[in-house]
């Protein structure tokens, strides 16, 4: 999806023009995708722009520098003052945030340690990731041939820059096989989650996703999804899962920030139930939109707003 450009950046502690945003040629991250970022959206609520779990955003990618030994000179507060500073300095009500911490230009080789981290958050719009038509819908999904990233080669709890050519080549594959979007599958053979997305199916009624035990990211979106559903009275279970568990769902459905809740009506060409988005699909994905603009007083607290 295109990137429609807004006015400014952020970048280590200083606001600067959208096109003077840049870093040089020899940045070591370009080289070897030594970094971190996360995805968050900022959506338009009664009382203003608000961020959905900046916070529990901000957290986990500081987490993410942990694992790959990044060191800030910016606390997580400071992130998240940044980060509506950000939204506000672009005048957005609605907007796509994306944070990313890399390596500072001056050193070159595999040794990442004697760079400086560097940070910047960018804003801009972004519509729905895999499309209107999914999300009323349903996508269609592949079992990617590649295999999900193991967590002995590449942690997968942190969200890495490098990593996500595993998930471009799952997810280009799909599409050139005109499907919407890959699953991957780990070396056991189970279900991980999507190029971009967790994975949910439902079962008789139960609601079931990977455990992280299997390798994937602990999405923001997959922890709201888990409560939601649990306090609209379904039972939730963390379960292995292989790919013939997604032929034989009642409904499945991919969860992410960017993708927020797209039920999935085929797998590898078999329908998903009646092909159709399911009733429990549709009651969490309605409950998750009213949580995203601060309408549901369960959730009030995952609203963030960018002004008090």
């Amino acid at each position: 999806m295109p990137i429609t450009p807004t006015t400014m950046i952020w970048m280590n502690g200083e606001l600067v023009p959208w096109d003077d945003a840049r870093i040089h040629i020899l940045n070591p991250t370009l080289h070897y995708g030594w970094g971190v970022f996360e995805g968050i959206r900022a959506y338009s609520t009664a009382s203003g722009p608000a961020v959905f779990r900046l916070t529990d955003h901000i957290k986990r990618l500081f987490r993410s520098a942990k694992v790959y030994l990044l060191t800030p000179d910016f606390s997580v507060e400071e992130i998240i003052a940044a980060t509506k500073q950000t939204v506000t300095a672009n005048d957005m009500k609605a907007c796509y945030i994306r944070p990313i911490m890399y390596l500072g230009y001056g050193e070159m080789g595999l040794n990442p340690l004697p760079s400086k981290t560097e940070v910047a958050i960018a804003v801009w719009p972004w519509g729905a990731y895999l499309g209107e038509a999914a999300m009323a819908n349903g996508c269609r999904a592949v079992t990617s041939n590649w295999q999900h990233i193991n967590a002995n080669s590449i942690p997968p709890t942190g969200k890495g820059t490098g990593q996500y050519v595993n998930s471009s080549l799952a997810k280009v594959m799909a599409l050139k096989s005109g499907y919407d979007e890959a699953i991957l599958l780990n070396p056991q053979g189970n279900v991980v989650q999507g190029s971009g997305e967790n994975i949910f199916v439902v079962r008789d009624g139960v609601v079931i996703t990977p455990p992280t035990q299997e390798g994937l990211l602990e999405g923001i979106t997959r922890d709201s999804v888990i409560r939601i559903a649990r306090d609209l009275g379904y039972e939730v279970m963390q379960s292995a899962l292989v790919r013939t568990d997604l032929y034989h769902a009642d409904e499945a459905f991919f969860t992410g920030t960017a993708a927020e809740i797209v039920p999935i009506a085929e797998v590898d060409d078999r329908a998903v139930g009646d092909g159709r988005p399911g009733l429990i699909t549709r009651e969490i994905q309605a409950t998750f939109q009213r949580a995203t603009v601060g309408e549901d007083d369960r959730y009030k607290d995952w609203a963030e707003l960018v002004t008090d």
